[in-house]
């Protein structure tokens, strides 16, 4: 089994607007609504690859409920715990005509003291019975910056493999407890080193210093360039074929589902590199974030190349 972690999970809401803009009145003509939040997209992906995986974090209120009731309902085991307030709604605003993306995000609620230990608690007891944690997303409000830091050591301690894909403080704190695998881009990897992102190289020389201090996989995602990874020590550049994107939200979460689903079944680096490749990718394709079809991701890898370079 997988388990994934999303400590500020959401309702996540999709609009198709034509001619979108501020300062005017417009009426949906087509919308979605689907549970939400980093880890929740990964567990989805994960779920659509065919691999057990349980999906935990923080709930609350009415949104909390309806949130669980659709991962049910899609055949995604929820083991979430419920707390005080009301979890979060995250709006996607999507003009295909202009071909921009307009999000809107809640904060979600505040978690006390007492359920941070509890989550510590859920941790390890699914990390028991987990061969990977992926813990995944911005954390709400309550929740000190090093918790990531303290979860990767408790799934660790039950034998489980951590993941971490976050940004800003939570995974500088976090890359401190040494994750198996993070996913940043460009511009977070070398912040992480004290570097900047000015050129490739930048990138590399973070890549591979994240590795000599006991990050064994660093992924770092460059949109429709692909990717540069670390993996077990060499050096690979990942590329992708050019798509028609409908709604690239998710894709970085898709992408660490196939890498996760990959790991999980004793696949290569270069294995792991195309399959997460291909389902960020094919998420690309769905109108909602973190979907994918198996069609897309199988026709996908016959055209993902994975180079080595050391």
């Amino acid at each position: 089994m997988i388990t994934t972690v999303t400590l500020n999970a959401a309702i996540d809401k999709t609009y198709y607007i034509p001619g979108f803009g501020s300062n005017a009145l417009y009426r949906a003509d087509e919308t979605l609504a689907t549970a939400g939040g980093k880890g929740i997209n990964v567990a989805r992906v994960i779920h659509a690859l065919g691999e057990e995986v349980t999906a935990t974090g923080f709930v609350a209120g009415y949104n909390g409920m309806a949130i669980v009731d659709m991962l049910r309902q899609e055949g995604i085991q929820a083991d979430f715990l419920s707390v005080a307030g009301e979890s979060r709604l995250c709006l996607n605003i999507i003009d295909p005509v202009g071909g921009s993306q307009t999000e809107l995000l809640e904060a979600g609620p505040v978690i006390i003291p007492e359920a941070i230990e509890a989550m510590k608690a859920k941790i390890e007891e699914l990390a028991s019975r987990s061969s990977h944690v992926v813990f995944s997303g911005s954390m709400p409000k309550g929740c000190d910056t090093d918790l990531y830091a303290n979860l990767i050591q408790i799934a660790r301690s039950q034998g489980a493999i951590p993941i971490l894909d976050t940004s800003g403080d939570a995974l500088i704190a976090g890359i401190q407890s040494k994750p198996y695998l993070i996913k940043p881009n460009e511009h977070e990897v070398t912040k992480l080193t004290g570097g900047s992102a000015d050129n490739e190289d930048e990138i590399v020389r973070a890549v591979q210093q994240l590795m000599q201090d006991g990050i064994s996989n660093v992924i770092v995602s460059l949109g429709e360039r692909g990717a540069l990874a670390g993996c077990d020590g060499r050096l690979y550049g990942v590329s992708i074929p050019r798509v028609e994107a409908i709604n690239a939200v998710g894709s970085g979460d898709s992408m660490v589902a196939g890498l996760v689903v990959a790991d999980c079944r004793g696949c290569s680096s270069e294995e792991r590199l195309k399959l997460g490749a291909a389902c960020g990718t094919a998420n690309a394709l769905m109108p909602s974030a973190g979907m994918v079809k198996l069609s897309d991701v199988e026709s996908l890898l016959r055209d993902i190349q994975v180079t080595c370079f050391s």
